[in-house]
């Protein structure tokens, strides 16, 4: 499905994250310790619910012929009193669609790729790897 690797930079908290030919870099706000090089990792949590998301609704649209026109999306996240992650998505779109259109994209946003798995969870191993140099 995906393949990402991390490897540490020479600034503190930054690392360069790749996936095939694209890169990007990872990084705590300065309030953290970090220099606010890049993303922090709950960014890049709320970036793959958002792409997903931007990505499932457009296609969706295509298929069934509908102008999306410029879509956006705004994530943000909170902790309930348990502490339990909550993720809050507010969709626009510039095109002319009606209340049974959005009430439809609505839908499909609950069962995008992304949001199934983070909402059902994932199994994480790891295991090391003496890095020689």
């Amino acid at each position: 499905m995906a393949n990402v690797s991390i490897a540490s930079t020479a600034t503190n908290y930054a690392h360069r994250i790749t996936s095939g030919s694209h890169s990007l870099v990872a990084d705590e706000p300065q309030r953290l310790g970090g220099q606010d090089a890049g993303m922090a990792p709950f960014d890049l949590y709320l970036s793959a619910l958002a792409a997903c998301t931007a990505i499932t609704l457009r296609m969706y649209a295509e298929k069934k012929g509908w102008e999306l026109g410029e879509f956006s999306a705004e994530l943000s996240s909170s902790r309930d009193a348990e502490g339990k992650l909550l993720v809050h998505r507010v969709l626009s779109a510039t095109g002319a669609l009606d209340d049974a259109q959005w009430e439809r994209l609505l839908d499909i946003a609950t069962r995008t790729p992304v949001t199934l798995v983070m909402r059902e969870g994932a199994t994480i191993t790891s295991e090391h790897r003496r890095l020689e140099g």
